[in-house]
């Protein structure tokens, strides 16, 4: 299928509990802010916008060609924030809208786009994400790790902090290994129809999404489909803790110095 298109926009507030002010956090002399930007300039977007609720956000960002949105400070979450950018652009009800988060400095272009097109593939989708395979223990069974289940064609049946599916037969204890790619981690980037957005900020949170604390599940409560595909790269870890920040700041560094000793 052609290229799908769509408006990026990166939801980013100033306030955090483990890492206050973690957008303008600076990695390789640039806010994190600026990184992830810059990343979701380089996908397939028509256009890409900030969206942020905190006038030192913009400012930072004034020595970039960035278009900034101010939105409200008292959202619930990344997708509320979304809706108000959709009214105040105006957006028309069949744009395609990628939520790219405003703490992911390495995530992959390639990314942003794919998502954006398994949307356009599915007409009566009303969002996309994307997923990848787990393959440590560990990780199914961390509640931090969000598990994603998967019809056939694609589309989630349920999203959980819980190890599903549940494997009846093995699971009476811890498994050595993972002998299936049946489990699934759930990737938190998201694309929408603008109309989709327009009805999600009047409704009240679901069930589900309070009891698991995952927002998605407001979409899958009420009836939407929530197209998952696996993703085409690598989705490097975001910056969560103080020691995911220092990770991502070696990373950039050991770039660096890849790239002046490719220097001719």
């Amino acid at each position: 299928m052609a290229a799908a298109e769509f408006i990026a926009v990166i939801p980013a507030r100033y306030a955090s509990s483990r890492l206050p002010g973690k957008p303008l956090l600076t990695i390789a002399g640039e806010p994190m802010i600026a990184h992830v930007w810059r990343s979701a300039c380089q996908s397939g977007a028509a256009r890409v916008v900030v969206a942020t609720d905190d006038e030192r956000i913009r400012d930072a960002l004034a020595p970039y060609p960035t278009e900034v949105v101010m939105t409200r400070a008292e959202h619930a979450s990344g997708t509320d924030r979304l809706a108000e950018v959709a009214a105040t652009l105006e957006l028309a009800d069949d744009a395609l809208v990628v939520n790219v988060q405003g703490d992911e400095p390495l995530i992959p272009p390639a990314l942003i786009d794919q998502v954006a097109r398994r949307l356009a593939e599915d007409p009566t989708a009303s969002v996309a994400t994307l997923a990848e395979p787990i393959t440590e223990v560990e990780s199914l069974f961390n509640p931090n790790v969000v598990k994603v289940v998967r019809a056939f064609d694609g589309r989630a049946l349920y999203f959980s902090r819980a190890p599903v599916p549940w494997d009846r037969e093995h699971f009476t204890a811890a498994p050595a290994l993972l002998s299936s790619d049946a489990w699934l981690r759930h990737i938190g980037i998201y694309a929408y129809r603008a109309a989709f957005l327009y009805a999600y900020r009047g409704w009240p949170p679901a069930a589900l999404e309070q009891l698991e604390q995952l927002e998605q599940l407001r979409a899958l409560q009420r009836g939407h489909a929530v197209q998952v595909a696996l993703a085409c790269a690598v989705n490097p870890q975001g910056v969560d803790t103080p020691e995911d920040l220092e990770r991502v700041r070696d990373l950039f560094a050991a770039r660096h110095i890849t790239a002046e000793r490719e220097k001719p």
